[in-house]
């Protein structure tokens, strides 16, 4: 197969997987007040449908972008997308509540498989120079998926109920296979091949971010105190066993060396630990306080990720041509501008044109800083570490939205509790959205200061990767 076909093979799956993943979560983001009716779950376990995902995906994404390095990013691209498949047709079955909490955890993990190879295959067949345009291309794929989502998920809802949201994936999911097993025939990536994966680092990688995203949703909790307790521990100890270990899972000498991929990084993390929750602290308001159906709490939500697919490749092709850093941070000052409207016009009242235009701010911050971001985080590696840099790229991403969900959760608690939401605690939740968003703000201030400060992209590319050879 030529170059041509592999570089347009492979961005026809990563687009496709783009769209595929983000377009279940926000789908399932609007479908969450009619799981709740059916299930009759409390405000807390409601979150958990979005937040085992997401739990999932983060424990196990850095060992599988390794493991992808090492023993093929195709193969395990595969098996990612068939686990992922198969796991929303038993969301889709399920009999509770927590049934469909275990499955999404199930789904996380196939996830995982797809978030830690899907950018390293493209960081494989396109040089830097054309990564910029190729990540824009992605994340527009994936902002549709945000934009349709609501829609559709709203629409499927509405008409057939919220368990066609998850059977609507199965044939995306099957036509993703038939292109990897028919495009990509003879190919696979594995520059690492040969090197030894690190179990021990692997185990407590995964048992240190278990304990702080756990510990972290389980706040107030003298429980949850403990497990964060434990996890900062793990992390001393994990840090410490990578920095000995021949074939680390997880090269901590980057953030040591490697000033733009570590910053890089940090940016990614607070931005979507300001942001995540954003779309499904609207979906619960749009429904419960403004009484929308979630067909049209579904259009309204289109707002934000309209403009982030029309605008993200045109930040991509711009990262290419000017320092990221600068086209990422002014993405980010203007997220702390949409979310500093939300925190103070958010109410019972708030006209609807505020939300729209809120949205589109959000919109249009998200594409400058994104793939700008994910451009500077790839190309600041050498080749035979895009599967490290692609599953921090994801980890970072799931870690921020995990984290956006605790804080919601832990706001539920403090001020709702484990109760349906229902007309009388409507006040207690407006409250906690409020104190959601103004978090959110000061977040995304510290984060503008983080992009900022990680240096230019053309000066350090490829110095610090610090993996050996094989």
């Amino acid at each position: 197969m030529n170059d041509a076909k592999t570089k347009n093979y492979a961005l026809l799956i990563a687009t496709m997987t783009g769209f595929l993943t983000p377009f279940m979560s926000s789908a399932v983001n609007i479908a969450l007040p009619t799981i709740a009716a059916e299930f009759s779950m409390n405000a807390v376990l409601l979150s958990w449908v979005a937040t085992a995902y997401l739990l999932a995906a983060a424990i196990f994404l850095v060992s599988i972008g390794r493991i992808a390095d090492i023993y093929g990013r195709k193969k395990v691209f595969s098996i990612g997308v068939f686990i992922y498949t198969i796991s929303a047709i038993l969301s889709a079955l399920s009999p509770s509540g927590e049934w469909l909490v275990a499955f999404r955890f199930i789904e996380g993990f196939g996830a995982a498989m797809i978030f830690g190879t899907g950018v390293a295959i493209l960081s494989s067949v396109f040089p830097p120079g054309e990564r910029g345009k190729v990540f824009g291309i992605n994340v527009a794929a994936v902002y549709f998926g945000l934009s349709v989502g609501p829609f559709l998920g709203g629409l499927i809802t509405q008409t057939f109920g919220w368990r066609f949201v998850f059977l609507s994936n199965v044939p995306v999911g099957v036509a993703i296979l038939v292109v990897v097993f028919f495009g990509f025939k003879g190919k696979e990536w594995k520059e690492a091949e040969g090197e030894k994966f690190d179990y021990t680092g692997s185990v407590i990688y995964t048992l240190m971010l278990i304990a702080l995203m756990y510990g972290l949703s389980l706040l107030p909790e003298i429980t949850g105190i403990w497990l964060l307790i434990a996890g900062f521990l793990g992390l001393i100890v994990f840090i410490r066993w990578e920095l000995r270990v021949e074939h680390p899972v997880l090269d901590v000498t980057l953030f040591k060396t490697n000033r733009v991929f570590t910053f890089s990084n940090m940016a990614a993390l607070i931005n979507y630990s300001a942001t995540f929750a954003v779309g499904f602290l609207l979906s619960l308001y749009l429904q419960f306080i403004k009484g929308f159906s979630p067909l049209n709490a579904g259009m309204i939500l289109l707002a934000q990720p309209i403009m982030q697919a029309v605008f993200s490749p045109l930040a991509g092709r711009l990262s290419d041509r000017i320092e990221p850093r600068i086209v990422a941070s002014s993405g980010m000052a203007l997220i702390v501008v949409g979310l500093s409207i939300f925190a103070i016009i958010i109410g019972e009242t708030t006209a609807l044109m505020y939300i729209i235009v809120s949205l589109c701010i959000l919109g249009f911050g998200f594409a400058l800083f994104s793939s700008p971001n994910t451009n500077a985080i790839m190309s600041s590696v050498e080749k035979r570490c895009y599967g490290i840099a692609s599953g921090m790229v994801g980890t970072m991403r799931l870690i921020g939205q995990v984290t956006s969900m605790s804080i919601v959760m832990l706001l539920f608690s403090l001020y709702i509790g484990r109760i349906q939401i229902v007309p009388a605690t409507y006040p207690l939740f407006l409250i906690s959205v409020r104190v959601a968003f103004i978090i959110f703000v000061i977040l995304c201030i510290v984060g503008v200061f983080a992009s900022l400060v990680r240096g230019k992209l053309r000066d350090e590319e490829l110095a610090e990767c610090k993996l050996p050879a094989s």
